[in-house]
């Protein structure tokens, strides 16, 4: 008797290993289509600019808006337009490689010249919302000034002018976009 009980543990342990294993690669499927559905890890090749972005090809913006500001400077930089709530990335050439619509912080920096201070993969928002792809260029009275993305993708309109934040907020992959262009002490241009 004691024979067969243990022989039939070992079924059962062996069961039990094969159901734990089916339910670790289940999970591992469902991890990877959510990957694939989420889209795919960013990257270069992958990256699409957002409407109104030059082509890669020299040709300018299709919106008339979207034109880079003449007195931006040279060279590698991203710029950012007050006024205009609209941001450039701008290659080492005077090429953009991408432009797109920002929604500003209730702090902004005066206009001039900054350089990328610190950057962060993911924080906590100065509003209390999770946020990515953080690339701080500024303090103003005390207030961290920096462009991110909301990690439900939620971009505050108007900003709260009753709270001093400084996150100037990018869609997803606008910040990712961001993240790869400006590394510490890329040169950030702020125009009105």
């Amino acid at each position: 008797m004691a024979r067969s009980s243990g022989g039939s543990a070992g079924v059962i342990v062996a069961g039990l290993t094969a159901a734990a294993l089916a339910v670790i690669g289940f999970f591992a499927y469902q991890a990877a289509a959510a990957q694939d559905s989420a889209g795919k890890p960013f990257t270069e090749k992958t990256a699409k600019p957002s409407p109104g972005a030059s082509d890669g090809k020299g040709r300018a913006p299709a919106e008339k808006d979207a034109a880079l500001p003449g007195n931006s400077g040279q060279g590698h930089r991203v710029v950012y337009a007050l006024k205009q709530r609209r941001v450039w990335l701008v290659t080492k050439n005077g090429k953009v490689s991408r432009t797109f619509e920002v929604s500003p912080s209730s702090v902004s920096p005066p206009p001039g010249s900054y350089k990328v201070s610190s950057r962060a993969s993911h924080v906590k928002g100065s509003d209390g919302v999770p946020v990515e792809n953080v690339v701080r260029f500024a303090d103003v009275d005390g207030v961290t000034i920096g462009f991110s993305a909301a990690l439900d993708g939620s971009t505050p309109t108007p900003p709260d002018a009753s709270r001093k934040t400084g996150g100037i907020r990018e869609k997803r992959d606008d910040g990712e976009a961001m993240w790869l262009h400006a590394p510490i002490g890329t040169r950030v241009v702020v125009v009105r």
